[in-house]
């Protein structure tokens, strides 16, 4: 997956996510991928900081992950972003 980041006059920590047909020409599961999105989003945004808007875009490989590895992948990208909240940087 891809994340992306708004930042600007009103981003506030609100999330979007997109999936293509690229994922799958089925729209049941696009939907799938994008409901694994921002469940992983929902489960962990309380660990989330800062005042951006991220954008979440779902790829091929997630229909073939478990949700686990979704939310994990969702962590380590909001890592990297530098989106966790300092008491949460060193979670696995």
């Amino acid at each position: 997956m891809v994340l992306w980041l708004r930042e600007g006059e009103g981003a506030a920590l609100r999330l979007g996510v997109v999936t293509s047909k690229k994922v799958s020409r089925r729209a049941v599961d696009r939907n799938l991928a994008r409901r694994r999105l921002r469940e992983a989003f929902r489960t962990h945004r309380s660990q989330f900081s800062g005042e951006v808007d991220i954008v979440l875009i779902g790829r091929r490989n997630i229909l073939k992950s478990t949700q686990a590895e979704v939310e994990r992948e969702v962590l380590y990208l909001a890592r990297k972003a530098g989106l966790l909240k300092k008491e949460q940087m060193n979670i696995e």
